[in-house]
């Protein structure tokens, strides 16, 4: 199943998110190597295009096999959330615990490591049981602000939600014959 860019509009309109202006401006290759140049240091934050390398490569370890065009839709998703509000600041900061923990224990940024590293690191950090809390540990943060940040914009998309079996997503329009069909 391929996701796209009106997924990412899709899905941004379901979770609340604003940016669908944002959508046709930014051009993501689909599926391809990751870029992981040097646009963080590791001092600071690291900028819009670190967050989305990051973002991106932790997606391609989350999102189910079936799934293409990750790249973007992730691309499209984040054009809506880093937005300056308190919300896309939470994205980065928790963004940089992640690339921080990467390059201590893997000595590289998180999207040059491997699909496996990519998912040790995310297991070491705790945010595979962490519960999710924007203020917490940095489990916690990761969990709340990576993990379920990509995993509510996939699942809140049409695509995403046909791989669970919602055929329509919050949000998403159309639908009436589904509801009057019952329970299947």
């Amino acid at each position: 199943m391929e996701l796209t860019r009106r997924d990412a509009a899709a899905a941004l309109a379901a979770i609340g998110a604003t940016g669908g202006v944002a959508l046709g401006v930014r051009r993501a290759t689909d599926d391809g190597p990751i870029d992981a140049d040097a646009s963080w240091d590791g001092e600071g934050s690291p900028d819009d295009e670190a967050v989305r390398e990051a973002m991106t490569a932790v997606a391609r370890v989350l999102y189910p096999e079936e799934v293409s065009g990750i790249d973007a839709f992730v691309d499209g998703v984040l054009d809506g959330r880093l937005d300056g509000s308190a919300h896309a600041e939470g994205v980065r900061a928790a963004v940089t615990e992640v690339e921080s923990a990467a390059r201590s224990w893997y000595d590289a940024p998180v999207a040059e490591l491997s699909a496996a590293e990519r998912d040790d690191l995310l297991r070491e950090l705790g945010a595979d049981t962490a519960e999710e809390d924007p203020a917490g540990t940095t489990a916690e943060r990761v969990r709340f602000f990576v993990v379920n940040e990509l995993l509510l914009a996939l699942y809140s998309s049409p695509t995403g939600g046909e791989l669970v079996g919602i055929e329509n997503p919050q949000g998403y329009g159309g639908g009436a014959k589904s509801y009057q069909e019952g329970p299947r």
